[in-house]
């Protein structure tokens, strides 16, 4: 199973529920695509906009695409910037407030995936945001244990050639906070267990012209909202062009590909559910091919 959605066809609606105002939000990946782990969405909230403080049964992660939302965590508010990510771990109560400088829109990732009308109830509203101090992220802060700003020095690699500054606004060097690079393709996790998520992974991925990754398949659902640039992708036998503000989602054993034919980078925010396994969460068809052929030629 996979989806493609057109970013002419993602069209957020007014989540009027009698616990927001201004809010919207577009459902991305859900059960109607046959997802069963994936509630991904594309959100937008107005300026002067809110959400109610709220407690949910499952994770949620973020990334700020555009605005200055404030979100508020444990009544801990926290203004963010396009770049900003984060986690609100399951039971948490939390809320969203509206930036006065304009309308807000992010990416959220919910798993479990949210349960429908007529099934028991996953989410629980508290009333309205409660005053809360604001503050903006300080990564630096240990303290700062759900929340986290990529910026395009941290997936650039010719940027991390030489050593940061001692001062710098970055998470202490670690192999959870490395830059993965392979294949002309980086890596650069966002949202995973550094930050307490147990149930997904969020992360930022850069191809360069001719980076690709062959076809392969994964035991768990992936998610992938293109931010810039373009990239040739396959699922199965059909081939799709994927441009900024596109969505392309893959269910598990999905064989999917991804080729920068094109002669510029391309940029994607990406979401894994469940977490990968320790061993064997890919599964690349030309090393199974290999064998098979290995084994002919062997008379096996």
């Amino acid at each position: 199973m996979h989806r493609v959605l057109r970013a002419q066809d993602i069209r957020p609606a007014l989540a009027d529920d009698g616990h927001s105002v201004g809010f919207y939000r577009a459902p991305l990946v859900d059960r109607t695509c046959g997802s069963v782990h994936t509630g991904l969405g594309l959100c937008a909230l107005e300026a002067g906009g809110h959400v109610d403080t709220h407690v949910q049964s499952y994770e949620e992660s973020f990334y700020v695409l555009e605005g200055e939302p404030t979100v508020i965590i444990d009544g801990q508010g926290t203004t963010l910037l396009p770049g900003a990510c984060g986690l609100i771990p399951l039971g948490v109560p939390h809320a969203w407030l509206g930036s006065a400088k304009g309308k807000a829109r992010w990416i959220d990732m919910l798993t479990p995936i949210p349960r429908v009308e007529g099934e028991p109830a996953d989410t629980f509203f508290l009333g309205p945001p409660a005053a809360s101090k604001l503050a903006p992220i300080d990564i630096r802060d240990p303290r700062s244990r759900h929340l986290f700003r990529m910026v395009d020095d941290d997936i650039q690699v010719d940027k991390l050639k030489i050593g940061a500054r001692p001062d710098a606004p970055k998470v202490s060097a670690s192999m959870a906070t490395a830059l993965l690079a392979y294949s002309g393709i980086a890596v650069k996790m966002l949202v995973d267990q550094r930050l307490g998520a147990q149930l997904h992974t969020m992360f930022m991925v850069e191809y360069q012209p001719g980076g690709v990754a062959h076809p392969h398949d994964h035991p768990l659902e992936e998610a992938y909202y293109i931010l810039e640039g373009e990239v040739e992708a396959t699922a199965g036998d059909q081939r799709y062009t994927l441009k900024a503000g596109d969505l392309f989602w893959t269910g598990v054993g999905c064989v999917h590909a991804f080729y920068n034919t094109s002669e510029g980078t391309v940029r994607w925010l990406e979401t894994q559910s469940p977490q990968p396994p320790a061993q064997h969460s890919y599964r690349f068809s030309r090393d199974w091919e290999y064998l098979g052929e290995k084994l002919a030629q062997a008379g096996q």
